[in-house]
């Protein structure tokens, strides 16, 4: 009973939340659009280039409280882990990425390697495969505790078809923020 009552407490609370971000507060609803035309006999201003919002390959990128480092990617490989009785065989091959992960804030952070996708030469988005990265490294691959300050070596195991070729890593400090992307070529 206790465990029902529990249940619609949390419903309820959810469906509270989730109102409260979608409702929208604004009574302004008109816009306005300016436009402004070149003068004559002026020089139009440049266009600048368009920014990527991936950095460099090995460059330190920061989302939330953690600074992200790609160390290396390895070469595919079809199965993980040393363990005969626990080893890990992929769907298509595995893509491994070494990463250290940096606190960057005054509290400890726990860092969580299903928050990070690999992104390939199409677009496509891969998420971590846990039963993989846990054969790779066990103390960090579901939920690491990291004190402000401390770097944690971390590899993540994406289960990807064979002949992908990964283009760049989008790492998250949680599973609600932005994201950084990082070019892995």
């Amino acid at each position: 009973m206790l465990a029902v009552v529990g249940a619609v407490i949390v419903l309820c609370g959810f469906g509270g939340c989730v109102a409260a971000l979608s409702s929208d507060d604004s009574d302004d609803t008109t816009s306005t659009t300016t436009v402004t035309a070149p003068v004559p006999g002026e020089p139009s201003p440049a266009a600048e280039p368009p920014k990527s919002d991936i950095a460099p390959a090995g460059s330190a990128v920061r989302d939330g409280k953690f600074e992200f480092v790609v160390t290396a990617v390895d070469a595919p490989v079809k199965t993980v882990g040393d363990n005969p009785y626990l080893q890990k065989t992929a769907q298509g091959e595995y893509i491994l990425v070494h990463i250290n992960v940096t606190n960057i804030s005054d509290q400890p952070q726990t860092y969580f390697a299903d928050n990070q996708k690999l992104i390939d030469s199409q677009g496509r988005k891969f998420g971590n495969d846990t039963m993989a990265a846990i054969n790779v490294n066990p103390e960090t691959s579901i939920g690491s505790p990291i004190n402000p300050g401390n770097t944690l070596p971390v590899t993540i195991a994406f289960d990807v078809p064979p002949g992908t070729v990964p283009a760049a890593l989008e790492l998250h400090d949680s599973m609600f923020s932005g994201g950084a992307k990082v070019s892995l070529q």
